[in-house]
């Protein structure tokens, strides 16, 4: 990849919230590298993404919860290139029960995708972070990780240690990589596939990618640590 433009790189950047964010960082003329488990989305994203915008889109089949995936993935990612500007960890998956209920491994199954991936993915890409003079990580977490809410016990628990990451990492890497913590309330993407509510209750996948784009805009001498996004009726 040649270094000329920005470079973006986004997990489970082909559907919903991380599909959103890829092509609003194509808009702003960034290269992407984009990541899911669908081979088959993934170059569809490609197609469409550089026949609209002119950029050049990267993109690698894996599952981010499995370590070794994500290792593989991030010695793809530094092959590519020596520098990146903008990280998001997107990568997640919501499995409802009671956590005094729900089948055994259930709890591992979202720690590895929700918190895990976001872990090693940002170990394994954080000298690029380095080499760049503005870089920036986005941790799509939720608001699940700041309350708990009935039948999410799990996933309340993983998106809670995928905060307490994120904040741990903004004071890790501060000044030099700034580090944004996303909150976003029920968004309308497959996950919520099949539900009654009228799509208007939801916030939409482009109101996330225009926030996270605000927030990287920002003069050097500032981040926003925190941004917690909702419906405007409230929570589902």
């Amino acid at each position: 990849m040649e270094n000329k433009r920005k470079v973006a790189l986004i997990t489970g950047g082909s559907k919903g919230i991380g599909y959103a964010l890829a092509e609003k960082f194509a808009q702003e003329k960034f290269d992407l590298i984009l990541t899911s488990r669908s081979g088959e989305d993934l170059r569809k994203v490609k197609q469409t993404l550089e026949y609209a915008y002119g950029i050049t889109c990267h993109v690698f089949a894996a599952d981010l919860s499995h370590k070794n995936e994500v290792k593989i993935f991030c010695d793809f990612a530094c092959e590519l290139t020596d520098k990146l500007d903008v990280l998001v960890n997107n990568t997640g998956t919501f499995l409802q029960g009671k956590l005094m209920e729900e089948e055994e491994g259930q709890l591992e199954s979202q720690i590895n995708t929700n918190v895990y991936s976001a872990y090693y993915m940002t170990r394994g890409v954080v000298e690029l972070l380095k080499n760049t003079e503005k870089s920036h990580v986005f941790n799509i977490c939720s608001i699940a990780s700041l309350q708990a809410y009935d039948y999410s016990g799990s996933y309340t628990i993983s998106k809670f240690a995928l905060l307490g990451f994120s904040k741990s990492l903004r004071n890790e890497l501060m000044p030099q990589v700034r580090v944004t913590s996303v909150m976003p309330g029920a968004t309308l993407t497959s996950s919520w596939a099949g539900t009654d509510f009228p799509d208007e209750r939801f916030i939409k996948s482009a109101d996330i990618a225009d926030i996270v784009w605000a927030a990287y805009n920002l003069s050097p001498s500032a981040v926003v640590e925190d941004i917690v996004i909702r419906p405007t009726e409230g929570d589902i």
